[in-house]
């Protein structure tokens, strides 16, 4: 039987080390996770319990120290199978470690644990990330969607997002997306390009060029910004303007099935057949472009190409 004073002397011990945990947090969020540890190490001494190795485990994935995260997020599951939190870096660590399905299920489970609704979000934008490596972007979306309501704006999430709903043909939804990123992050050139082919894939040509040349303006040889300004000079008709960017992207990226359909469509304009051919070639075997499987069928076919101008 527990006497009282050995449960006075455990209440204690675990006050301790809630104040512990709570100084050594305190030095995480000025990101000084060594003076940290030195607190969680003391709360884990106090109280040895799966809330104290936790605490220990932040400051070791802080400083990158991924395998004595692991040992610490391990042991808090042993002692606590329940704790939401303990599955939830659990599935932190296997996304990082590229197993998506542990992560799907330590984050599953952290959800359906989890009381607070910070928590509760936050599994869900796990599960959701370890659902887009699994491929099933549908029910990524929606744990993404859900996630994002609940949480903090964090632009790693969003960009997750924007890209699902674009290869899912949700450019409307992409665009809002990244209308968000270019408001939280506008120095960052990416957002501006990719908002800008977003509103070319609604065939919004003369939108998609303000944005594009806002990308432009933080830096004048981006290649994919010149591979979407390309293609909207091409279908607002300037072939010329439409050569030189494509000419200029393909110097610095190749490799852009994007830029090599822009641009085959200039060169089949032109009467290049063959070398259209070759773009499309190369474009197809890169994937990502479905217009490309049209250009061929309609160009590159010898059963139904037309007939290469001399």
């Amino acid at each position: 039987m527990v006497s009282i004073a050995m449960c006075i002397m455990w209440s204690a011990l675990a006050q301790d080390a809630r104040i512990l945990i709570l100084k050594g947090d305190s030095m995480l969020r000025l990101e000084k996770p060594q003076r940290a540890l030195e607190y969680f190490e003391q709360a884990v001494k106090a109280d040895g319990s799966a809330n104290s190795l936790l605490a220990r485990a932040r400051a070791w994935y802080m400083m990158d120290r991924m395998d004595r995260f692991l040992l610490d997020v391990e042991a808090a599951l042993r002692k606590d199978s329940t704790s939401a939190n303990a599955h939830y870096q659990r599935g932190i660590y296997a996304l990082r470690a590229d197993d998506p399905t542990k992560a799907e299920e330590h984050a599953t489970r952290a959800h359906d644990l989890a009381t607070q609704p910070l928590l509760k979000a936050q599994a869900l934008i796990l599960r959701g990330e370890a659902r887009s490596e699994l491929k099933r972007y549908a029910a990524a979306i929606d744990d993404l969607e859900k996630g994002v309501a609940g949480t903090p704006t964090d632009p790693e999430v969003l960009k997750t997002l924007g890209r699902l709903y674009d290869q899912e043909g949700r450019h409307e939804d992409a665009l809002h997306v990244l209308e968000q990123l270019c408001a939280i992050d506008p120095g960052e050139v990416g957002h501006w390009s990719n908002r800008g082919f977003e509103l070319t894939m609604l065939g919004r040509y003369d939108e998609a060029m303000t944005m594009i040349e806002q990308a432009l303006a933080i830096d004048k040889d981006e290649p994919v910004a010149l591979s979407n300004r390309a293609y909207c000079n091409l279908m607002l008709g300037h072939e010329k303007e439409a050569w030189s960017d494509v000419e200029r992207s393909l110097r610095s990226y190749p490799a852009n099935p994007f830029a090599l359909r822009t641009r085959a469509m200039l060169r089949l304009r032109k009467g290049e057949r063959a070398k259209a051919c070759e773009d499309l070639t190369i474009a197809k075997a890169l994937g990502g472009v479905p217009e490309v499987e049209r250009l061929v069928k309609e160009n590159c076919d010898t059963t139904t190409a037309p007939k290469e101008k001399k």
